[in-house]
Protein backbone atom coordinates (compact mmCIF):
# COMPACT_ATOMS: atom_id res chain seq x y z
CA UNK A 1 0.00 0.00 0.00
CA UNK A 2 1.65 3.12 -1.44
CA UNK A 3 1.16 6.75 0.78
CA UNK A 4 -1.93 7.79 -1.27
CA UNK A 5 -3.88 4.57 -0.32
CA UNK A 6 -3.10 4.10 3.52
CA UNK A 7 -4.55 8.34 3.18
CA UNK A 8 -7.72 7.25 1.52
CA UNK A 9 -7.71 4.03 3.66
CA UNK A 10 -9.98 6.21 6.42
CA UNK A 11 -7.45 5.27 9.51
CA UNK A 12 -6.63 8.83 9.85
CA UNK A 13 -10.07 10.05 10.76
CA UNK A 14 -10.65 6.69 13.02
CA UNK A 15 -7.97 7.55 14.99
CA UNK A 16 -9.16 11.51 15.66
CA UNK A 17 -12.57 9.59 16.24
CA UNK A 18 -10.89 7.10 18.77
CA UNK A 19 -12.11 4.30 16.49
CA UNK A 20 -8.87 3.21 15.76
CA UNK A 21 -7.34 -0.41 17.68
CA UNK A 22 -3.72 0.13 19.01
CA UNK A 23 -1.98 -1.33 17.12
CA UNK A 24 -3.77 0.49 14.26
CA UNK A 25 -2.74 3.52 15.69
CA UNK A 26 0.54 2.79 16.62
CA UNK A 27 1.28 2.09 13.07
CA UNK A 28 -0.16 5.64 12.29
CA UNK A 29 2.10 7.63 14.45
CA UNK A 30 5.34 5.79 13.58
CA UNK A 31 4.34 6.62 10.08
CA UNK A 32 3.70 10.06 10.61
CA UNK A 33 7.07 10.62 12.52
CA UNK A 34 8.38 9.11 9.11
CA UNK A 35 6.44 10.44 6.43
CA UNK A 36 5.42 14.15 5.59
CA UNK A 37 2.58 13.57 3.66
CA UNK A 38 1.16 11.73 6.22
CA UNK A 39 1.65 13.93 8.86
CA UNK A 40 0.31 16.96 6.48
CA UNK A 41 -2.97 14.56 5.78
CA UNK A 42 -3.71 13.89 9.30
CA UNK A 43 -3.21 17.50 10.79
CA UNK A 44 -5.92 18.59 7.66
CA UNK A 45 -8.00 16.24 8.55
CA UNK A 46 -7.86 17.61 12.28
CA UNK A 47 -8.66 20.71 11.38
CA UNK A 48 -11.33 19.86 9.07
CA UNK A 49 -12.91 17.86 12.24
CA UNK A 50 -12.21 20.71 14.61
CA UNK A 51 -13.95 22.87 12.46
CA UNK A 52 -16.79 20.64 12.06
CA UNK A 53 -17.25 20.56 16.15
CA UNK A 54 -17.08 24.55 16.27
CA UNK A 55 -19.47 24.72 13.97
CA UNK A 56 -21.68 22.25 15.52
CA UNK A 57 -21.22 23.54 19.64
CA UNK A 58 -24.22 24.22 21.20
CA UNK A 59 -25.00 27.26 23.41
CA UNK A 60 -27.55 27.14 26.49
CA UNK A 61 -30.45 28.80 26.83
CA UNK A 62 -30.11 32.79 27.75
CA UNK A 63 -32.80 32.38 30.49
CA UNK A 64 -31.73 29.01 31.74
CA UNK A 65 -29.69 30.57 34.84
CA UNK A 66 -32.76 32.70 35.70
CA UNK A 67 -35.45 30.04 35.53
CA UNK A 68 -33.20 27.78 37.94
CA UNK A 69 -32.50 31.08 40.56
CA UNK A 70 -36.53 31.73 40.45
CA UNK A 71 -36.82 27.68 41.60
CA UNK A 72 -34.77 28.77 44.69
CA UNK A 73 -36.73 32.00 45.60
CA UNK A 74 -40.07 30.11 45.18
CA UNK A 75 -38.69 27.49 47.37
CA UNK A 76 -37.17 29.88 50.05
CA UNK A 77 -40.55 31.61 50.34
CA UNK A 78 -42.17 28.67 51.36
CA UNK A 79 -40.01 28.19 54.04
CA UNK A 80 -40.41 31.68 55.20
CA UNK A 81 -44.43 31.44 55.18
CA UNK A 82 -44.90 27.88 57.29
CA UNK A 83 -42.75 29.24 60.27
CA UNK A 84 -45.31 32.43 60.20
CA UNK A 85 -48.26 30.30 60.01
CA UNK A 86 -47.41 28.17 63.23
CA UNK A 87 -46.61 31.32 65.42
CA UNK A 88 -50.40 32.12 65.17
CA UNK A 89 -51.53 28.71 66.35
CA UNK A 90 -52.27 28.95 70.30
CA UNK A 91 -49.81 27.42 72.42
CA UNK A 92 -50.28 23.73 74.16
CA UNK A 93 -49.29 23.65 77.33
CA UNK A 94 -48.70 19.99 78.01
CA UNK A 95 -46.25 18.50 80.24
CA UNK A 96 -44.75 16.35 77.91
CA UNK A 97 -44.70 18.53 74.92
CA UNK A 98 -42.93 21.09 77.04
CA UNK A 99 -40.55 18.49 78.06
CA UNK A 100 -40.07 17.49 74.40
CA UNK A 101 -39.88 20.63 73.25
CA UNK A 102 -36.05 20.52 72.63
CA UNK A 103 -36.68 17.99 70.03
CA UNK A 104 -39.09 19.99 67.90
CA UNK A 105 -38.58 19.82 64.13
CA UNK A 106 -36.97 22.83 63.16
CA UNK A 107 -36.31 23.85 59.25
CA UNK A 108 -32.78 23.33 57.55
CA UNK A 109 -31.68 25.67 55.18
CA UNK A 110 -29.97 22.17 53.47
CA UNK A 111 -33.62 21.26 51.51
CA UNK A 112 -33.01 24.76 49.48
CA UNK A 113 -29.65 23.91 48.39
CA UNK A 114 -31.18 20.39 47.92
CA UNK A 115 -34.05 21.44 45.49
CA UNK A 116 -31.24 23.78 43.80
CA UNK A 117 -28.73 21.06 43.38
CA UNK A 118 -31.72 18.50 41.80
CA UNK A 119 -32.60 21.36 39.44
CA UNK A 120 -29.21 21.67 38.29
CA UNK A 121 -28.89 17.74 37.78
CA UNK A 122 -31.77 17.66 35.78
CA UNK A 123 -30.51 20.06 34.08
CA UNK A 124 -27.18 19.10 33.77
CA UNK A 125 -28.67 15.21 32.54
CA UNK A 126 -30.78 17.10 29.95
CA UNK A 127 -27.43 19.05 28.85
CA UNK A 128 -26.03 15.49 28.50
CA UNK A 129 -28.34 13.51 26.48
CA UNK A 130 -28.74 16.58 24.05
CA UNK A 131 -24.82 16.54 23.88
CA UNK A 132 -24.76 13.10 23.12
CA UNK A 133 -27.33 13.44 20.41
CA UNK A 134 -25.71 16.64 18.69
CA UNK A 135 -22.25 14.31 18.82
CA UNK A 136 -24.25 11.56 17.26
CA UNK A 137 -24.98 13.44 14.23
CA UNK A 138 -21.30 14.48 14.39
CA UNK A 139 -20.05 11.42 13.99
CA UNK A 140 -22.74 10.70 11.34
CA UNK A 141 -21.44 13.82 8.95
CA UNK A 142 -17.91 12.85 9.97
CA UNK A 143 -18.17 9.54 8.18
CA UNK A 144 -20.19 10.82 5.18
CA UNK A 145 -17.51 13.27 4.54
CA UNK A 146 -14.59 10.49 4.97
CA UNK A 147 -17.06 8.60 2.77
CA UNK A 148 -17.17 11.34 -0.04
CA UNK A 149 -13.96 12.08 0.15
CA UNK A 150 -12.82 8.73 -0.05
CA UNK A 151 -15.10 8.04 -3.00
CA UNK A 152 -13.61 11.36 -4.75
CA UNK A 153 -10.42 9.82 -4.54
CA UNK A 154 -11.00 6.43 -5.75
CA UNK A 155 -12.60 8.12 -8.52
CA UNK A 156 -9.26 9.94 -9.11
CA UNK A 157 -7.25 6.93 -9.11
CA UNK A 158 -9.78 5.28 -11.67
CA UNK A 159 -8.93 8.88 -13.83
CA UNK A 160 -5.40 8.43 -13.45
CA UNK A 161 -5.62 5.01 -14.65
CA UNK A 162 -7.33 5.49 -17.73
CA UNK A 163 -4.75 8.43 -18.55
CA UNK A 164 -1.96 5.96 -17.68
CA UNK A 165 -3.68 3.79 -20.39
CA UNK A 166 -4.50 6.82 -22.83
CA UNK A 167 -1.01 7.56 -22.50
CA UNK A 168 0.37 3.70 -23.31
CA UNK A 169 1.74 3.37 -27.14
CA UNK A 170 0.88 -0.43 -26.88
CA UNK A 171 -2.33 0.11 -25.87
CA UNK A 172 -4.83 0.02 -28.44
CA UNK A 173 -8.39 1.50 -27.71
CA UNK A 174 -11.61 0.28 -29.03
CA UNK A 175 -14.75 2.42 -28.84
CA UNK A 176 -17.82 0.50 -28.34
CA UNK A 177 -21.55 2.20 -29.36
CA UNK A 178 -25.08 1.52 -28.44
CA UNK A 179 -26.97 -0.40 -30.23
CA UNK A 180 -30.30 0.53 -31.89
CA UNK A 181 -32.09 -0.46 -28.53
CA UNK A 182 -28.97 0.92 -26.18
CA UNK A 183 -28.04 4.10 -28.01
CA UNK A 184 -26.81 5.93 -25.12
CA UNK A 185 -24.91 3.01 -24.00
CA UNK A 186 -21.10 3.46 -24.31
CA UNK A 187 -17.58 1.60 -23.83
CA UNK A 188 -14.19 1.34 -24.22
CA UNK A 189 -12.00 -1.67 -24.45
CA UNK A 190 -8.19 -1.35 -23.68
CA UNK A 191 -6.56 -4.09 -25.84
CA UNK A 192 -2.38 -4.32 -24.88
CA UNK A 193 -0.63 -5.11 -27.95
CA UNK A 194 1.78 -6.91 -26.39
CA UNK A 195 0.29 -8.97 -23.47
CA UNK A 196 -2.98 -9.02 -25.53
CA UNK A 197 -4.66 -8.53 -22.01
CA UNK A 198 -8.30 -6.76 -22.63
CA UNK A 199 -9.06 -4.60 -20.01
CA UNK A 200 -12.79 -2.43 -20.12
CA UNK A 201 -14.11 0.54 -18.92
CA UNK A 202 -18.02 -0.27 -18.83
CA UNK A 203 -19.12 3.49 -16.85
CA UNK A 204 -21.50 4.52 -19.05
CA UNK A 205 -23.20 1.01 -19.25
CA UNK A 206 -26.67 1.02 -17.09
CA UNK A 207 -26.53 -0.66 -14.07
CA UNK A 208 -26.99 -4.46 -14.18
CA UNK A 209 -30.08 -5.76 -12.65
CA UNK A 210 -29.44 -8.36 -9.70
CA UNK A 211 -28.67 -11.38 -10.83
CA UNK A 212 -27.15 -10.14 -14.33
CA UNK A 213 -23.78 -9.55 -15.20
CA UNK A 214 -22.36 -7.81 -18.51
CA UNK A 215 -20.24 -9.94 -20.48
CA UNK A 216 -17.50 -9.02 -23.04
CA UNK A 217 -17.10 -10.97 -26.49
CA UNK A 218 -14.33 -10.80 -28.65
CA UNK A 219 -15.08 -11.34 -33.12
CA UNK A 220 -12.28 -13.46 -33.96
CA UNK A 221 -13.21 -14.71 -37.80
CA UNK A 222 -16.90 -14.08 -37.41
CA UNK A 223 -17.11 -15.74 -34.51
CA UNK A 224 -17.59 -14.24 -30.49
CA UNK A 225 -15.06 -15.43 -28.39
CA UNK A 226 -15.98 -15.30 -24.23
CA UNK A 227 -13.53 -11.94 -23.44
CA UNK A 228 -14.80 -12.48 -19.51
CA UNK A 229 -17.16 -11.02 -16.93
CA UNK A 230 -17.37 -7.48 -15.98
CA UNK A 231 -17.68 -6.54 -12.52
CA UNK A 232 -17.10 -2.46 -11.20
CA UNK A 233 -14.28 -3.48 -9.00
CA UNK A 234 -12.46 -4.60 -12.88
CA UNK A 235 -12.98 -1.34 -14.26
CA UNK A 236 -10.13 -0.46 -16.38
CA UNK A 237 -7.93 -2.11 -13.54
CA UNK A 238 -7.99 -5.68 -14.14
CA UNK A 239 -7.38 -7.53 -17.50
CA UNK A 240 -10.82 -9.87 -17.98
CA UNK A 241 -9.13 -12.24 -20.85
CA UNK A 242 -6.34 -12.95 -23.08
CA UNK A 243 -7.36 -11.94 -26.69
CA UNK A 244 -4.50 -13.05 -29.05
CA UNK A 245 -6.48 -11.23 -32.25
CA UNK A 246 -10.13 -9.85 -32.56
CA UNK A 247 -12.16 -8.18 -35.59
CA UNK A 248 -14.46 -6.51 -33.31
CA UNK A 249 -15.66 -6.18 -29.17
CA UNK A 250 -19.11 -6.18 -28.28
CA UNK A 251 -20.99 -6.25 -24.88
CA UNK A 252 -24.02 -8.51 -23.46
CA UNK A 253 -26.17 -8.93 -20.58
CA UNK A 254 -26.28 -12.36 -19.58
CA UNK A 255 -27.58 -14.20 -16.52
CA UNK A 256 -24.74 -13.66 -13.52
CA UNK A 257 -21.99 -16.25 -14.34
CA UNK A 258 -21.97 -15.81 -18.14
CA UNK A 259 -22.99 -17.56 -21.01
CA UNK A 260 -21.67 -19.63 -23.50
CA UNK A 261 -22.60 -17.61 -26.40
CA UNK A 262 -24.18 -13.94 -26.70
CA UNK A 263 -27.56 -13.16 -26.09
CA UNK A 264 -27.74 -11.10 -29.17
CA UNK A 265 -31.15 -9.23 -28.06
CA UNK A 266 -29.03 -8.12 -25.02
CA UNK A 267 -26.59 -6.73 -27.07
CA UNK A 268 -25.83 -3.39 -25.88
CA UNK A 269 -22.28 -1.88 -27.59
CA UNK A 270 -20.44 -3.04 -29.94
CA UNK A 271 -17.20 -1.55 -32.08
CA UNK A 272 -15.01 -2.59 -34.15
CA UNK A 273 -11.01 -2.52 -34.62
Amino acid sequence: MNTKEYISSGIIESYILGHASPEEAGILECVMKNNAEVKAAFEEAQKTLEHLATLQAVTPPGDLKSKIWNKIQQEQMVEEITPALSADLPEVKDYKENRDQDYSPRKSPWKTYAVAASVLFLVSVAGNVYWMNTQSANQKEIALLSAERQARQQAMQRMNRKLDMFSNPDMQMVMLKGVEKHADAKAMVFWDKKSKEVYLNAEKLPKAPAGMQYQLWAIEEGKPVNAGMYTEDKDSRIALANIPKAQAFAITLEKEGGSKVPTMENMFVMGEI
